[in-house]
């Protein structure tokens, strides 16, 4: 972070953005990502901003991003960092936001999160999809827009990591599984029809915190028209959002009695991404699951 060269694109795009001269006086690198570099960056006038940077070719990932920030900020009272402005340059692409001192969820915060997360969910579109694909985490997602939810979650997400296990080398008998889930979708829905809402899509304990006065905040989205309970799956993953998140939402939209098999079904999605991303032992997981939901078939039928 010495290297003053690095400054310029961030200077210029907030210059420009902000109609006032902006000067690098301190850069405070930020950890926390595995993909992308952050930092805090002070401006000799006391302005602060966020900035995450990666190299040119990430541009469109940045730029995606963007624009479901603010799709998700007009949507609910959920507090999203604004987007000062994105761009790149031959050497980098960066997303500048607003700078957020984040604190821990606690107390009646994981409350409120959980009933603007309903009201969040209640924007709605017609079919399911999104204007645009975007990424989760590195992975590409597809968003083709599609009238069934079944045949959206199949293909384009389903359909998509299987693909991508199978080049990463994955085993032919959990790809063989995955197939027979993919064939059996329909089994999860017999009782049960989604409509789109808008969805942060990668919605686990590391994309929310509060604020410094404690309202909750949600960030680095892979938004698109979904599933509600996608959402509320994503965050049962790694480690989940607390009792008063639970039934906050609950009271403010109840979930179907199907959940908390089909959150399983939603999860899979994300254990097969994250074998895509870092192999290991996710690949195990992925089949374990995918073998339960193939016994919850049998089961019923």
């Amino acid at each position: 972070m010495n290297n003053q060269e690095a400054y310029f694109l961030w200077q210029d795009l907030l210059t420009q953005a902000t109609g006032q001269a902006f000067n690098v006086k301190q850069v405070q690198p930020l950890g926390g990502g595995c993909i992308n570099q952050a930092a805090q960056l002070v401006g000799d006038d006391g302005r602060v901003f966020f900035v995450k940077f990666n190299t040119p070719d990430q541009a469109p990932v940045f730029g995606a991003e963007a624009r479901g920030l603010k799709a998700l900020q007009q949507a609910s009272g959920l507090r999203v960092p604004d987007v000062v402005v994105s761009g790149s340059d031959a050497n980098q692409s960066c997303l500048l936001l607003e700078f957020i001192e984040f604190q821990p969820l606690s107390g009646g915060a994981a409350g409120r999160f959980g009933e603007l997360l309903a009201e969040q969910h209640a924007s709605r579109a017609d079919q399911f999809g999104w204007q645009e694909n975007n990424w989760i985490g590195e992975t590409p997602q597809p968003n083709g827009w599609s009238s069934s939810w079944v045949d959206f979650w199949r293909e384009q997400r389903l359909g998509y990591q299987i693909k991508l296990a199978e080049a990463r080398g994955c085993s032919s008998a959990l790809v063989d599984d995955l197939q027979k889930l993919q064939a059996a979708l329909p089994a999860f829905f017999s009782d049960y029809q989604p409509r789109p809402s808008l969805v942060h899509g990668d919605l686990w304990s590391g994309n929310w915190a509060a604020d410094e006065q404690g309202r909750p905040v949600i960030f680095d989205p892979a938004v698109y028209y979904g599933d509600r309970e996608v959402d509320l799956a994503m965050t049962e993953l790694f480690g989940g959002a607390g009792e008063d998140f639970y039934a906050a939402y609950q009271a403010a939209w109840p979930l179907d009695a199907g959940y908390p098999v089909r959150k399983q079904l939603y999860n899979l999605y994300h254990l097969l991404n994250h074998f895509n991303l870092f192999g290991g032992g996710y690949a195990q997981q992925a089949h374990q699951t995918a073998r339960r939901l193939l016994a919850e078939v049998e089961n019923s039928s």
